[in-house]
């Protein structure tokens, strides 16, 4: 009776060089590729579908070994269990078990340091760290960030949630983001304890319902032109770049860092790299005819910058950030934010002209309607917000007129 197992001896298998599949019997194959690697294989069919489960190279794997294997892989068949993925089972424990050693902060760690040149700037990886140390570390980031569990999640944003509940908030989106990375990675398995959605909003009460949402303090549009007249009056290069910020509406790290290869005398405009804009795309801004003269008396100033447009105190370095504010303060206007002109700008567009709502918003650098109406419209409608800002321009440098009484003519 010809042997249907063991067909294949030790020897008998070093000798072996003919590319293909050699059978030993009961699901058992050498494989012979056309380099002359040799491997084992165990073939099996599952519910009418022919599966192959490699079991390691002959270097790594004996003749005797890969038959232990194959043994076991018959035995597990016929307790009705799927050898592969019993296998894939075995290897996610594993990995789990070896994840045990890694901690929570040791994962955000790595996050970061994988995202950190994905994110536009390095204040940004500098806040996820800031606040994972100051809130996280000290409850649970050296704990296996497989042991993360809801209670501690709450134990680390419950005390923060009414009283600073916009740090809370991200608190929270920043453990979900590492766990849910973490988790993809192999290093944790079930639920995501900070989930918002379907989980911790059961147990946490809105934000919105903790705190009003509080909207940067803006001056109202009727009071611009004389404000103007104020700030026109004040010295120094944070009072030119804020008169800059407000022609153009633009967002402070936007105009602090704008340089002078971004400004195009011929066109009157100034492009913003997307590196430098919070949606990530070039912006296109137009200047208006006082923005135009603005920017040349600026250039034609003593101690002007050939890189940046408004030079900080460092040599090399742009304006503050805080310098525009502080100004403000100075001023007597602590009570609005640099921000806060751009609400104003916006207030008056809806308000005082006839604009498009698309156009208001493309001025402000914001996405426009859906992903349908963006697709039809792929122009930036630059001469239509060149008008826009030319308005608003001529607004700001209107002397208010003195309010005069309404006559009402009693003819027709």
């Amino acid at each position: 009776m010809a042997r249907t197992v063991g067909k294949l001896s030790a020897l008998k298998v070093v000798r072996l060089a003919k590319p293909g599949m050699h059978a030993d019997g009961a699901g058992l194959y050498l494989q012979i590729t056309g380099t002359g690697a040799k491997s084992w294989l165990y073939r099996f069919s599952l519910n009418g579908r022919a599966r192959e489960m490699g079991l390691g190279s002959l270097s790594a794997v004996s003749l005797s070994e890969a038959r232990e294997a194959a043994a076991r892989c018959r035995r597990a068949r016929q307790d009705g269990v799927d050898p592969i993925e019993a296998r894939k089972a075995d290897q996610a424990r594993a990995r789990l078990d070896a994840a045990k050693a890694i901690t929570f902060s040791e994962a955000a760690a790595q996050y970061i340091e994988a995202n950190r040149s994905a994110w536009r700037n390095a204040k940004h990886a500098a806040q996820w760290d800031s606040t994972l140390k100051r809130y996280v570390a000290p409850v649970f980031g050296s704990l296996p960030v497989q042991g993360i569990d809801v209670a501690l999640v709450l134990k680390v944003i419950e005390p923060i949630w009414s009283k600073k509940p916009e740090t809370a908030g991200r608190v929270r989106g920043r453990i979900e983001t590492i766990l849910d990375w973490a988790t993809a990675r192999g290093l944790r398995s079930g639920e995501n304890p900070a989930r918002w959605r379907g989980h911790l909003d059961k147990l946490l009460p809105k934000l919105s319902k903790v705190r009003a949402v509080k909207h940067h303090a803006a001056l109202p549009y009727d009071q611009m032109p004389s404000f103007m007249v104020a700030l026109a009056a004040q010295d120094g290069t944070a009072a030119r770049a804020l008169e800059f910020a407000i022609l153009t509406a633009g967002r402070t790290g936007e105009v602090i860092g704008a340089s002078w290869p971004e400004i195009d005398d011929t066109e009157a405009a100034w492009t913003i790299d997307g590196n430098r804009m919070k949606a990530g795309k070039d912006h296109r801004v137009p200047l208006s005819p006082r923005a135009v003269a603005l920017l040349k008396r600026v250039k034609e100033e003593p101690g002007a910058s050939n890189e940046f447009v408004f030079p900080g105190g460092k040599s090399g370095r742009p304006l503050s950030n805080m310098a525009m504010a502080v100004l403000l303060d100075r001023m007597k206007y602590d009570a609005i934010t640099v921000h806060g002109f751009r609400s104003t700008f916006r207030d008056w567009a809806a308000e005082r002209t006839s604009f498009p709502n698309e156009v208001v918003e493309m001025a402000l650098a914001h996405a426009v309607g859906d992903k349908t109406e963006a697709a039809y419209r792929r122009g930036d409608l630059f001469e239509k917000r060149r008008r826009l800002m030319a308005e608003w321009a001529k607004f700001c440098s209107t002397p208010v007129a003195a309010k005069r009484d309404t006559v009402v003519p009693i003819r027709a």
